[in-house]
């Protein structure tokens, strides 16, 4: 919750508390991308008019490091400049003050279920197992972090959990069926939340997203982690006779 009115901010934030969200707060823009690298919260709710750093600046400066965490922004209701420009700049919503916190509360919910897969907290969980190496890439499973030359890359929980089983399934092709099974239990219905899921950790891994090293489609199979970056790999596969 970044906000400059501290009575706004207890409110919300003791609200949202009372909902069973978690919350940390932040008086203004400033080192907003810095903090939510370091926390990655599931969610932003950023006021745009505060002193020093406004929020449409904040915002801008999250995108521009291409974080894609999702974010509410507050705006003044008659103020339909900063909610175009904000919806330009990547919010995913906005909401006008003065507001009713359980609207907030149900745009918040809202955004989560489309961003972010219900997914169980076993597939991620931390394991006590040696680092994976791939690449310039570290995988610790211990304290749930992937490394890149040494450098942390943020990963929200469902995107540590795919990369986790898909690394524990390296040189196997999963099914779509398979991989929403494995993440998120047997039944688990049918959407687009694990492409979104597969083009995110592209982003995060690959030079070129469109011609992927580690994440590659086996077409009409499914997907599979290749550790060596060969990106001919799936091709191979998917040229295989059966048996």
């Amino acid at each position: 919750m970044v906000d400059d009115d501290p009575v706004v901010r207890d409110h919300v934030c003791d609200y949202l508390r009372h909902h069973g969200f978690e919350t940390s707060v932040q008086s203004d823009g400033a080192g907003l991308r810095q903090r939510v690298q370091a926390e990655r919260p599931a969610l932003v709710v950023l006021d745009v008019m505060m002193p020093g750093r406004d929020g449409i600046s904040a915002l801008r400066e999250l995108r521009n490091a291409r974080d894609d965490t999702p974010v509410i922004l507050l705006t003044a209701r008659s103020d339909v400049l900063d909610r175009v420009i904000g919806l330009e700049l990547g919010a995913d919503d906005y909401l006008g003050k003065p507001f009713d916190t359980r609207e907030l509360l149900a745009r918040i919910r809202s955004i989560l279920r489309r961003r972010e897969p219900d997914l169980p907290s076993v597939p991620g969980a931390p394991e006590m197992r040696p680092t994976y190496r791939f690449g310039p890439f570290e995988m610790d499973f211990g304290a749930r972090e992937l490394r890149r030359h040494g450098e942390r890359i943020a990963l929200r929980s469902g995107e540590f959990a795919l990369l986790k089983t898909l690394v524990k399934n390296a040189m196997i092709v999963l099914t779509r069926t398979q991989l929403n099974e494995k993440l998120r239990g047997n039944g688990a219905h049918r959407d687009r939340s694990l492409d979104v899921a597969i083009w995110r950790l592209r982003r995060l891994l690959e030079i070129d997203p469109s011609e992927p090293r580690y994440v590659q489609t086996v077409w009409g199979q499914g997907y599979i982690f290749v550790p060596h970056g060969d990106p001919s790999a799936a091709g191979r596969i998917a040229l295989r006779p059966p048996g």
